[in-house]
């Protein structure tokens, strides 16, 4: 048995074991599974997404206001995913066009503008995480979907949003798009009444997003094709303007001198294409637990995409934690296990909770999904060797296994052999910042409450000697435990 199977067993993730022998429930148009696993929560045109089956480009925004997407994008990008599964052109948008304006939605005040140095920044590490993202997930996906032929697929496309505006002045935005916005439906949206309200007040910038984002959708209608755009549930307003910019603007092509097409917004045109029912929008609802509470970077709790920002143990422990109440949505939402797998396990989960059956299997599956099977190996090992209750499943780790684990996370700590040698336990816990001072130390001794490789010190006085028994890794790995959660793992390094 290899070392991820080895884990997943005693981890609770038995599919890792027996494999998936249910097929995932199959919809001829991918709107019915995504409404079937929870992701619908308003439509435009409920007729048209239903009749949907011919492949079709299908586009969701995100704004690079941060160098990493984090869970609540990911919601968004779960949905598109299903659509890529099922044949459909996926254009994840870059939007550092509109990224440099702020979209006002769900916010009490004015979004603090970027400089062009961080955007650009930014904007670079979205795209290594979009691309990354549909290449793991569309391996996750062969691996869960035996009717999947991934050979198949059209590939994805990233765009950014900065192509069409670039060489757009104020005068051909506001004189050929900005005629076909009707200023009270702009003020009647939610996003800009809310801001309205507020002792702020919103700005004219910001309270144009909802016109660029309308454009965006504009745009890729008629020079991509695309008829579809996704977004959360607080992107109801952008997405309505544009599907109802679609239908005021007319659309015809001219080529310039050099034959490339452009369009002339103010020459009489057809806006809806030829034998189509018109644009569709999709909102997916934004991604609150049971108890209400939201995800995202603004609400102070945001696990990261990008390793360096939230490591794969914390992905995989962010999940293992899910409450029951949570957990089936969750498993419906973030993986592409079949609902019948689901069931089954949800069925397990209730018969005996206190495994935390379905919370590990969700874990698991999110791991891989973003982190892929080595990042989801890390996550198992790490649960492993902080998690253990017994010393022998984590005496087979070498030194190395520990320091690739744990390459990305601040608890490992190395120290010279000399600042340990001799020392107290005590001294080494405020060595490594695990406590405040030696007396602190010694009270949680004295409490039962600090640990040494998952088994509790009796002795606030006992040194452990590197190059012993007392430390893991060939003598070099200490992990030391203060409280339920607080760890840090000590690696004992050579003298300079």
């Amino acid at each position: 048995m290899n070392l991820l199977r080895g884990l997943a067993v005693r981890c609770g993730r038995p599919s890792a074991v027996r494999g998936f022998c249910q097929r995932r429930s199959v919809h001829s148009n991918v709107v019915g599974t995504l409404r079937e696993r929870g992701f619908i929560h308003s439509v435009t045109n409920d007729d048209a997404a239903y009749k949907l089956e011919k492949p079709a480009p299908v586009y969701c925004g995100v704004d690079p206001t941060a160098d990493s997407l984090h869970l609540g994008n990911m919601v968004t990008l779960m949905g598109l995913l299903h659509f890529h599964l099922a044949g459909h052109q996926a254009l994840p948008l870059v939007g550092n066009a509109t990224g440099m304006i702020g979209d006002p939605s769900g916010k009490n005040s004015e979004r603090v503008a970027l400089g062009q140095s961080t955007l650009a920044k930014n904007v670079a590490g979205i795209e290594v995480q979009l691309e990354r993202f549909f290449r793991r997930g569309t391996r996750y996906a062969a691996q869960r979907m035996p009717e999947l032929d991934h050979r198949g697929l059209k590939p994805v496309r990233i765009l950014h949003n900065a192509d069409w505006y670039k060489d757009m002045n104020i005068l051909t935005f506001l004189g050929h798009i900005g005629r076909y916005a009707r200023v009270g439906v702009m003020m009647a949206r939610d996003s800009v009444k809310s801001r309205l309200q507020s002792t702020q007040g919103i700005s004219f910038t910001e309270f144009s997003y909802q016109l660029l984002q309308a454009y965006d959708f504009w745009y890729l209608y008629h020079h991509h094709g695309c008829r579809v755009q996704l977004g959360g549930s607080d992107q109801w307003g952008n997405i309505t303007a544009g599907t109802d910019l679609i239908h005021r603007m007319p659309f015809s092509e001219t080529k310039n001198e050099t034959g490339e097409v452009s369009a002339l917004y103010d020459t009489p045109g057809t806006n809806i294409k030829g034998g189509e029912s018109g644009p569709i929008g999709i909102t997916i609802p934004l991604l609150t637990t049971a108890s209400g509470e939201k995800f995202g970077k603004s609400a102070g709790n945001a696990i990261w995409l990008d390793e360096n920002r939230t490591s794969a143990f914390d992905v995989y422990q962010f999940f293992v934690k899910t409450a029951d109440a949570d957990v089936e949505k969750f498993l419906k939402m973030f993986t592409l296990l079949p609902l019948l797998r689901i069931e089954q396990v949800m069925l397990a989960h209730r018969e005996a909770p206190e495994l935390f059956v379905a919370q590990k299997l969700l874990a698991a599956e999110v791991t891989e999904l973003i982190h892929g099977i080595p990042g989801l190996q890390r996550a198992l090992l790490s649960t492993a060797v902080l998690f253990g209750d017994q010393l022998s499943p984590i005496k087979q780790f070498s030194e190395q296994d520990f320091v690739d684990t744990f390459a990305h996370d601040q608890r490992i700590v190395s120290v010279p052999a000399s600042d340990i040698d001799g020392k107290t336990i005590c001294d080494i816990a405020v060595r490594l910042g695990s406590c405040t001072s030696k007396s602190a130390a010694a009270r949680l001794v004295s409490m039962g409450g600090l640990y040494w490789n998952n088994k509790p010190v009796a002795d606030k006085m006992w040194k452990p000697l590197a190059g012993t028994d007392d430390f893991l890794g060939e003598g070099a790995i200490g992990i030391l435990r203060t409280g339920k959660t607080n760890y840090r793992i000590l690696r004992v390094i050579s003298d300079l």
